[in-house]
């Protein structure tokens, strides 16, 4: 079986195909502005590369936009025609399109265990298991991330191709589950071996951040300024980090200029750039803050996505910056949407009725006697939504902000206690307490 540079088997017989695909995983591992690049050469010199055409399939679902449905489930049937067209291709190339195929029909979790079972016997190799922990991600499922970097650990070494981007996975793994000096230790290794490897770097600002440790959160991502400001908008989501550490200081000009000049510095409709300024914006008026005019681009996206279920992690997000304007014929249509979802199929539907719905209306202020009642279980299911525990936290926030307001003091212990589980006491918390006994 011959592999390329990062142990996958590929039919190519195009050496050019294969140095450039070589070229777009690496970007995905680097999260380098040129993935895209690297991945159109790949096919412009194989136009029937199969792992090109899968990871292009896949790329267009972890953007979670209902209009590159469409393109994904292209991908997937351009790449089973050329498969056919290599006498079946190789194994590697047949388990990677029988997950993008579980993927494009709405399960991201079978998806990730097809890519698991598929490389069992070779668990660090980096595409299919970088594509796994990704989709994992974006699950909340921090015990399948962890379960498959623990795999990869087993036989991981210093000298295993993309060995520092293995790690640091692990270290995120390993963060998402509080063990944070075994995080901390990884994140750095990974660093160190793999100086771009901006999701080991990424961890370790985690685990600062959880331990409410500011000072050396801030000089962790002003010492990696020069390895995360090259990323592609992953670069905003670094910047978000810096800015809340920044928050936690009180130090709100700061907060503001971070925002202004790195987490928004353009009108993007990326779901992953407007939840990071969704959740900053959102907590700075939290402390009082008077942000100005700064939601009037976000309700601008939000308005035009309302009616995009796809992934609601990204829906709330979208709500919740209609609700701060004030939009509430929007956020009715999110609403209706996220009723319709629920009722439906696949893994977003099954996230839609047990945490997604009833959310939504805790944050519109639209909350039934019903959503008040299951609020403990709704707190237990959050992780459910996806993301990081940083990134989630501004859902439990605006629970404990619902709880004051409604006078459940009882509800806003207990979702104190759930925090506290993770992360230091911080002054956001205190501030929204403070607030909602007015």
């Amino acid at each position: 079986m011959r592999l390329d540079a990062y142990n996958f088997s590929t039919s190519t017989v195009s050496s050019e195909a294969e140095t450039a695909f070589e070229a777009a995983v690496h970007g995905l591992a680097a999260h380098s502005p040129n993935t895209g690049v690297a991945l159109q050469s790949t096919l412009s010199a194989d136009p029937d590369h199969v792992a090109a055409l899968a990871l292009k399939g896949f790329a267009n679902l972890i953007l979670a936009r209902s209009e590159l449905a469409t393109p994904a489930a292209e991908a997937l049937a351009t790449a089973r025609r050329a498969m056919a067209y290599r006498d079946g291709g190789t194994r590697d190339e047949q388990v990677l399109v029988h997950a993008l195929a579980a993927a494009v029909d709405g399960s991201f979790a079978k998806a990730a265990h097809r890519l698991d079972e598929g490389f069992a016997e070779r668990p660090a190799t980096f595409l299919p298991f970088k594509i796994s922990h990704a989709l994992r991600f974006m699950l909340g499922d921090a015990k399948g991330m962890l379960s498959a970097s623990n795999r990869v650990m087993e036989v991981w070494s210093e000298e295993l191709p993309a060995a520092g981007f293995l790690l640091g996975c692990h270290a995120f793994a390993l963060e998402e589950h509080g063990f944070y000096e075994a995080a901390e230790a990884a994140g750095q290794r990974a660093v160190r071996l793999q100086p771009d490897d901006a999701w080991g770097l990424h961890a370790v600002s985690h685990v600062h951040e959880m331990r409410g440790d500011t000072t050396a959160g801030i000089a962790w991502l002003e010492e990696g300024r020069s390895s995360w400001s090259r990323c592609n908008n992953f670069a905003f989501h670094m910047a978000w980090h810096l800015a809340l550490l920044h928050l936690e200081r009180g130090d709100h000009e700061q907060v503001l200029k971070i925002y202004d000049e790195e987490v928004r510095p353009q009108q993007t409709d990326d779901f992953r750039d407007m939840a990071n300024a969704v959740s900053l914006l959102w907590r700075l008026n939290q402390t009082g803050v008077d942000v100005g005019s700064r939601w009037a681009d976000l309700a601008e996206i939000a308005l035009k996505r309302r009616h995009d279920t796809t992934l609601v992690f990204a829906s709330l997000h979208t709500l919740a910056a209609l609700v701060a304007i004030g939009e509430y014929t929007g956020v009715r249509d999110i609403l209706s949407g996220l009723e319709r979802k629920a009722a439906g199929n696949g893994d977003q539907a099954q996230v839609a009725a047990q945490v997604g719905l009833p959310l939504a209306r805790i944050i519109a202020g639209m909350s039934t006697a019903a959503d008040r009642q299951m609020l403990d279980q709704l707190v237990l299911n959050i992780p459910m939504i996806g993301g990081s525990n940083a990134q989630r936290d501004f859902f439990l926030l605006a629970v404990a902000k619902a709880a004051g307001t409604n006078g459940d003091s009882a509800g806003l212990s207990r979702i104190r206690a759930v925090r506290g589980l993770l992360r230091a006491e911080d002054r956001l918390l205190g501030s929204i307490e403070m607030q909602t006994a007015l």
